[in-house]
């Protein structure tokens, strides 16, 4: 598909076909008037009597129609190298935004990198037992098993000032979980069973040993017929009636 003109292309093809039109104009008009072509008895006959091109002017004259014809495809042609032109000028986009870089290249060079950056020295598992670039470590205590009335250069973390970190400090922190240690399992499954053995024990004797309140049915004087709605109504229990 052609992409659509611009107004300038537009306007560039409307002059070309004006030119073309011009063009077949004027070769028109070097044909022979009709005049010329009414003295003789038929056309086929004017044709047949017109003087034939020398061998010489033959290619002059083959030249002047691919000329015409060329000027008649110019403006397709202009067209599609517009449109060969924009595309190839897309795919050339590519390269260049890819190669642009942020940093100047005496910044951005392999060596000067390699210079200012060098890669850690490698170490032998004898040298690098902890794989860790051969940092030793303190001692792996929680810092919730330290005293917490020693003075300390930070109360909050229990840890003094200039003190090497442990590269597990973030399980090792105070803020890290606490751990549980003031019971074990088994101690503490029969703490509850016990619990659970009292309380039910108790609400047991009490079952068995709270007295029954003796209840009776309540009566109403005259039922509340009257108040239920008169004659018919269905009315309260009152003295006399069996018992339920």
């Amino acid at each position: 598909m052609v992409p659509e003109a611009t107004p300038k292309l537009s306007q560039f093809l409307l002059i070309f076909r004006v030119l073309c039109r011009l063009a077949i104009f004027f070769n028109l008009s070097l044909l022979p008037e009709a005049s010329s072509i009414g003295q003789t008895s038929t056309p086929k006959a004017y044709l047949l009597t017109r003087q034939l091109p020398d061998k010489s002017s033959i290619p002059g004259l083959l030249g002047r129609r691919n000329a015409i014809d060329s000027l008649k495809m110019l403006p397709q042609r202009i067209v599609r190298t517009s449109a060969l032109r924009n595309s190839l000028a897309v795919a050339r986009r590519a390269p260049i935004a890819q190669r642009r870089a942020y940093l100047p290249t005496h910044y951005a060079d392999k060596k000067t990198l390699d210079e200012k950056y060098p890669d850690p020295p490698t170490m032998t598992a004898a040298e690098d037992p902890g794989m860790n670039g051969g940092y030793i470590n303190p001692p792996r205590i929680k810092r919730q098993h330290r005293d917490p009335y020693a003075q300390w250069w930070d109360p909050q973390e229990r840890r003094n000032f200039g003190e090497p970190v442990h590269e597990d400090n973030d399980v090792l922190g105070i803020f890290s979980p606490w751990d549980y240690t003031w019971t074990t399992t088994g101690p503490g499954l029969i703490m509850i069973s016990t619990f659970v053995a009292t309380f039910l024990g108790v609400c047991g004797l009490v079952y068995l040993n709270y007295p029954d309140r003796p209840s009776y049915p309540r009566e109403f004087e005259g039922g509340l017929e009257k108040e239920l709605g008169g004659p018919g109504a269905v009315r309260a229990r009152t003295e006399g009636d069996e018992e339920p």
